[in-house]
């Protein structure tokens, strides 16, 4: 059974820091891109960060870049993202998705598997 299971989401103050983990199973971990996405309450879902599991590449949307760092476990099956310097305007529900394609896409349609979602908040 394939599986996405996000983690270490919670409350936090603007400024703050949170590490959020991906955690998977059933598939050929090694061979997929893990991309995390995040949408906020009346706003599409957007890509923010992702690397390849296969060539290590990764991938930051302008809104996270310089703050948000990506990177992958393989002996653990994982993908962090280290979320440094937060805004309010990071609240957002935030999944992990995995394509077979191993590589970046901005189309969510890419993405063959996803996780449920863990919930991020920033105070102000």
């Amino acid at each position: 059974e394939v599986q996405l299971v996000e983690s270490g989401g919670g409350l936090v103050q603007t400024g703050g820091s949170l590490r959020l983990s991906c955690a998977a199973s059933g598939f050929t971990f090694e061979h997929y891109a893990i991309m995390w996405f995040r949408q906020a309450p009346g706003k599409e879902r957007e890509g923010i960060s992702c690397i390849s599991n296969s060539d290590g590449s990764t991938y930051y949307a302008d809104s996270v870049k310089g703050r948000f760092a990506i990177s992958s476990d393989a002996a653990a099956n994982t993908v962090y993202l280290q979320m440094n310097s937060l805004k309010p305007e990071d609240t957002a529900v935030y999944y992990c998705a995995a394509s077979r394609s191993g590589t970046w896409s901005e189309q969510i349609g890419e993405y063959d598997y996803w996780g449920q979602g863990t919930q991020v908040t920033v105070s102000s």
